[in-house]
């Protein structure tokens, strides 16, 4: 199990965290978008809603509404606000995200993603 599979373990736990799953249209966007399409979304949020040094209204930038896979996603890895991402990642807020730390995030919420959907395969 890799650091990310042991993140997502924990965070499942949390009562907040652990109550955002994607429903069956989400899963059915993703099964439908193919993962490479859902990465690039994924990408293209990170680095309009959380890459900059500031941002003006942190902590509300990411719907919480079923609006798309990558959002709820954010939500469930803590990946929604620089806050969580200072607090949760340890990526410190006020400065520009790195490409590295853009990739580690969006590598983050791809993975919730699929265990999202592979649980719907499984269950």
């Amino acid at each position: 199990m890799n650091d990310i599979e042991k993140l997502l373990d924990s965070l499942s736990k949390s009562k907040f965290r652990g109550s955002f799953h994607l429903n069956k249209k989400m899963k059915e966007y993703v099964n439908t978008k193919g993962l490479d399409i859902v990465r690039n979304h994924a990408y293209d949020f990170v680095l309009q809603r959380l890459s900059m040094a500031y941002i003006p209204n942190d902590g509300k930038q990411t719907p919480t509404r079923q609006v798309h896979p990558v959002f709820i996603a954010q939500h469930a890895c803590g990946c929604c606000c620089r806050g969580c991402l200072e607090r949760i990642h340890h990526i410190p807020k006020g400065r520009k995200l790195t490409d590295e730390e853009i990739k580690y995030i969006v590598d983050v919420i791809m993975t919730w993603i699929k265990r999202e959907v592979e649980f719907d395969k499984e269950g």
